[in-house]
């Protein structure tokens, strides 16, 4: 059986353990770099009155997709390897329908997608993950997205133990220099409130500040559900977002059980959105409360494996072969 995994070459750590994960349970995996087409992969569908035939070239193998029987959405970056001094105008062109081309050659395909992209990028809203986690009954911060400032200040007064603020899209910012900035989760200082001319130009999000006893990963593959927390508070960095200093906190994970309630609620929001894979952020509070933040669709879970361990590789390996169950896409629109 041919899984097509479908990536970009920088992105090492999940999918090279997920290639080797398949070949050890007897599968094919075919791994196709998305940022390599249309420059360095082939690809070429017919379709007329008999049928539909789709065959994809990579640097060292050449496979008729009615081989393939699942497909893992991993990363795509289509037409990321055209050449840096093309023309502006046919790049836009080249990129567009080099990625309709690709993004119709995968829908096409009559086989298990892990996971569709439309339910992906319908997942990845998060105010819609906030609706959707309280329709399931999981506790959700107290949220405001807004570009009026007289909003952010009413909503602050409200939340005696602070604020945060966040943006919707994980994105970074360059300096002078091409250093990468990375815009994490802030806390919102007096002063930052007497400063939101900025909203006019570009919305933002707020929650109440949680406070937190630690701070949770829930990895769900199909059924599987594997939960991690870390310690967040135990270095100053990473109260507020423990992205701040993740490298650091690699090795401080540690096994979580979760109670049959929220476990439940974890596999009915997965329902809810259609997906059999999800990397789930969770505060637990000093007092009990297990408060969700949002998923990631795509999420990473390689340091997971390290530390403390879990088997993901293998579990998405199985899914993948149909060696697990599946979560069929019922949904409410």
């Amino acid at each position: 059986m041919t899984v097509l995994l479908i990536s970009r070459t920088d992105d090492h750590h999940c999918t090279d353990r997920v290639v080797r994960a398949i070949e050890a349970r007897g599968g094919d995996a075919l791994r196709v770099d998305t940022d390599l087409f249309p420059t360095e992969v082939g690809l070429s569908v017919s379709t007329d009155a008999n049928g539909h035939d789709v065959v994809i070239e990579t640097r060292d193998r050449r496979v008729p997709l009615c081989e393939v029987r699942a497909v893992w959405h991993r990363r795509l970056f289509v037409a990321g390897g055209l050449p840096d001094d093309m023309d502006r105008d046919h790049r836009r062109v080249s990129t567009e329908e080099s990625r309709r081309t690709f993004m119709g050659m995968l829908e096409s395909l009559p086989v298990f997608r892990l996971d569709p992209e439309f339910l992906v990028r319908r997942a990845e809203h998060k105010s819609a993950q906030l609706t959707w986690a309280r329709e399931v009954g999981m506790d959700i911060p107290r949220t405001l997205t807004t570009n009026e400032p007289d909003a952010v200040r009413a909503f602050a007064a409200t939340c005696p133990g602070g604020i945060i603020t966040k943006m919707l899209s994980a994105f970074a910012l360059y300096d002078a220099e091409g250093r990468e900035n990375v815009v994490f989760t802030s806390e919102v200082s007096t002063e930052d409130l007497a400063d939101l001319d900025g909203l006019r130009l570009c919305p933002m999000t707020f929650q109440e500040r949680v406070p937190k006893a630690v701070e949770l990963r829930v990895t769900v593959m199909g059924y599987d559900v594997f939960a991690a927390a870390v310690d967040s508070q135990a270095n100053v960095d990473a109260r507020v977002d423990w992205r701040r200093d993740g490298v650091g906190l690699l090795h401080a994970w540690v096994r979580h059980d979760l109670p049959p309630l929220v476990r439940h609620q974890v596999l009915a929001f997965m329902d809810r959105v259609g997906l059999n894979y999800g990397a789930l952020d969770f505060i637990l509070t000093p007092d009990g409360r297990y408060v969700f933040l949002e998923i990631n669709p795509v999420g990473e879970f390689f340091w997971l494996e390290d530390c403390p361990g879990f088997p993901l590789s293998d579990t998405l390996a199985a899914l993948l072969l149909g060696q697990a169950p599946r979560r069929r896409a019922h949904f409410i629109l």
